[in-house]
């Protein structure tokens, strides 16, 4: 150890790292105590140049986040850097003690953010952030060591030290993965760095190769795994949005700079309540399988899909808990489990599995709930109980799985898990049953006659009453049941509301009525106040996606697809509609989850593709669809092939007879109409689609479709009709706390 180095007289040695020896020392000229940082001469040259990098960056930026450099200096062949003696600790010593709170972590982040910034505007990035280069003094926070950073848009030839086992020695996991792939860089791979750190802080781990042991296991978690949602309160939902975009596998889905990003954390500590500190919660994700039936029984076999619906619906009311739908699960039913393809495909880490087999009047019932994809097995159940007891077997196994994962339960939990009890072995067979049916179009109406048997047994059975809504709304959409029906849906969800105002099943379900009788407003503002306590629910999100979109909140509805996609990556929305209506076919094709894929087929057109859209739609399925369903695919299948006499035939046909109330539906007939020259019957469906409650302004201004109708008379009247309802709209949003909760500029 030299004794001085220039002007400044060594102290002590404070550590070592990859550079080199980092002393404390006095500045005997100006009367100040400095760190000095060396590096040796025996070093490669390109250490040496990684050495003179790191001064030349922090000398060139000043700013009071960044540890400020004095001098560059040679000691007899050995460089050394001057610069600010600091007192505190690494952020990764501070981390190491246990999570912080939100408001803790985001004040730490904010000024990395802003040092991070004036280095971007420099053109210089610094890419070695860690919390190990972040220091916490008492005046503030530092941004430390730039021995990586260089100007932007090069590529990087990452090296990480290793061991000759390949054992994990550095810290790659806040690497980017363009860098790991050795592709150009630039100031976007710091913020993919800031999430990561942001994520260990409030989770104690990163978010990316946690238990993982080799450089490779943390570089694949890095290129393909996704992080789990966090969750918590509104404002976990809030910072876990802006670490989901930070954390982006393609840098143009993230934050375009280092202030934007800073912006949205600024806004998560409005809705932190100051009186409580957030819990933060890695949400976990679970499916229940389908279960096997060992011996096919008639009278039992109904269990197969109906119990682990049961199961789903039971701890989908919990916050901490993402549980994907019985749809998701029922995809699995056929041939063995293979954990990694249901891993990968319903995006879960946890899988409930079992089997059923009848004996007598007993049923035995064995489940298994194992980790995916490693298939560690966390817990195993085996019950036997009387056919008549279904309902209290379907509770043993919830909280069993609750108390195995050992699940923080509110006391809204509680209340939620046992609130629902059918009084009769009998109406909850009825039920179970119905649910069987219902998946089908082809059993809709038995399935309301069974939900209706349920209900004569059991009145009170709110979950009934929330299914009953929802069969007879899609028998009066697509069967031609007309008013009556929708009328018996409506007052099937107030009565199931009215037991249970807490019930998730009837407030995701009753979404869809109330958009298609002219109240999207109010299902809007009803599921953002429900958001903002249940932010791990993704079917919250997905019935925003229709509200918002119904209500012209175009920019909102992506939003809220965002955010059901980040809970669930197979939920299903109509996030293709709200894509076609802002004008981005690419995303309406790549949305599209509906069979026949009509707005696929309409992106095609959209982008000129007629034939293609044409094709599409002669080759979809549609012998099960209604009869009215089937005349539309025809009638667009004509327009598509340019055989617009025949379409126009066919859409006069369904529409005369048409007995739907979806204000959205009555706006794609006026569309085609339009596009087909009937201009009369165009503006009458246009003017049934807004009065109806259909008031997506943004997207009857730019839409093509309606050009040969612009100039009629009346069209300018129901254009201020519908500007005046979204308007009014975006103003509840705002006041509802949508943009906040979504991530969005409050509607101008």
């Amino acid at each position: 150890m030299a004794e001085r180095y220039g002007r400044f007289r060594v102290t002590g040695r404070l550590g070592e790292g990859g550079m080199g020896v980092v002393y404390a020392a006095h500045d005997d000229q100006l009367g100040r105590s400095v760190a000095i940082k060396t590096w040796r001469g025996e070093a490669d040259s390109g250490t040496r140049d990684r050495f003179l990098r790191e001064a030349r960056a922090a000398a060139s930026v000043s700013h009071p986040n960044i540890c400020q450099l004095y001098e560059l200096g040679d000691q007899d062949g050995e460089l050394f850097i001057a610069m600010e003696l600091l007192e505190g600790e690494p952020l990764s010593a501070r981390a190491a003690r246990g999570p912080l709170p939100i408001p803790d972590a985001i004040q730490i982040m904010l000024p990395v953010l802003d040092a991070l910034e004036a280095l971007h505007r420099r053109g210089i990035v610094h890419r070695d952030l860690k919390p190990s280069n972040i220091f916490l003094t008492p005046f503030g926070v530092k941004l430390l060591d730039f021995g990586l950073a260089r100007p932007v848009a090069v590529a990087d030839a990452v090296t990480i030290e290793v061991t000759g086992e390949n054992t994990l020695v550095g810290t790659p996991h806040y690497l980017a993965p363009e860098q790991l792939r050795g592709e150009a860089t630039d100031h976007r791979v710091d913020l993919f760095a800031a999430g990561a750190v942001l994520y260990e802080l409030l989770t104690g781990q990163p978010p990316f190769g946690a238990g993982a042991r080799t450089i490779a296991q943390v570089c694949q978690a890095i290129l393909t795994d996704k992080t789990p949602a966090l969750g918590g309160s509104r404002a976990v939902a809030v910072v876990d949005r802006v670490i989901y975009r930070a954390l982006q596998k393609n840098p143009a889905h993230r934050y375009a700079s280092a202030s934007a990003m800073a912006d949205d954390l600024r806004a998560a500590l409005l809705v932190v309540d100051s009186g409580q500190v957030a819990r933060v919660q890695q949400l976990r994700r679970l499916i229940v399988l389908p279960f096997r039936v060992l011996r096919p029984d008639p009278e039992t076999d109904f269990l197969a899909f109906s119990l682990p619906d049961a199961i789903t619906s039971s701890l989908s009311n919990l916050n901490a808990l993402v549980v994907r739908s019985s749809v998701s699960g029922a995809s699995f039913a056929a041939g063995p489990v293979d954990l990694q393809d249901v891993a990968a495909k319903a995006d879960v880490d946890l899988v409930v599995s079992g089997t059923i087999l009848r004996s007598g009047d007993q049923l035995r019932v064995n489940t298994q709930l194992v980790e995916a994809p490693s298939g560690t097995v966390v817990c195993t159940q085996s019950s036997q109980v009387a056919l008549g007891d279904i309902f209290g077997l379907q509770d043993e196994l919830s909280r069993r799985i609750v108390q195995a994962l050992a699940l923080p339960l509110s006391a809204g939990d509680e209340l939620r898990m046992g609130r629902d009890v059918p009084a009769t072995a009998k109406a909850y067979e009825f039920y179970l049953r119905a649910n069987a049916m219902a998946v089908r179009p082809d059993g809709w109406s038995i399935a309301r006659e069974l939900y209706l048997a349920c209900l004569a047994e059991d009145p009170d059975y709110a979950p009934a009453w929330a299914r009953l809504g929802r069969v007879s709304r899609v028998l009066a959409l697509y069967s031609g049941g007309g008013d009556e029906l929708y009328a018996q849906a409506r007052d099937a969800f107030t009565r199931a509301l009215a037991l249970n105002p807490e019930l998730p099943l009837a407030h995701n379900l009753y979404t869809n009525l109330e958009v298609e009788l002219g109240g999207a407003e109010d299902a809007m503002q009803r599921l953002l106040s429900r958001a903002h306590e249940r932010t791990g629910d993704p079917e919250l999100f997905a019935g925003l996606v229709q509200a918002c979109r119904y209500c012209g909140l175009l920019e909102a509805s992506a939003a809220a697809f965002e955010a059901a996609r980040r809970l669930d990556a197979q939920v299903r929305t109509s996030a293709a509609h709200a894509f076609l209506a802002m004008g981005d076919y690419t995303s309406a094709i790549e949305h599209d989850i509906e069979n026949p894929p009509i707005l696929k087929a309409y992106g095609l057109a959209g982008l000129g593709r007629h034939a293609e859209a044409a094709a599409l739609l002669r080759s979809a399925a549609v012998e099960e669809l209604p009869q009215l369903y089937r005349l539309y695919v025809e009638g667009l299948r004509c327009v598509f092939e340019g055989n617009h006499e025949a379409a126009r035939a066919l859409f006069e046909s369904l529409t005369s007879t048409w007995t739907m109330r979806d204000p959205c539906g009555w706006y794609y007939a006026a569309r085609v109409m339009a596009h087909l020259g009937a201009t009369a019957p165009a503006l009458q469906f246009l003017e049934y689609s807004i009065t109806g409650g259909f008031a997506c302004f943004p997207w009857f201004v730019r839409d093509p479709w309606l050009d040969s109708i612009r100039g009629r008379s009346g069209f300018r009247a129901l254009m201020a009709d519908a500007e005046a309802r979204h308007r009014h709209a975006a103003d509840t949003f705002a006041a509802a706390g949508g943009p906040g909760l979504l991530g969005v500029r409050e509607p101008t």
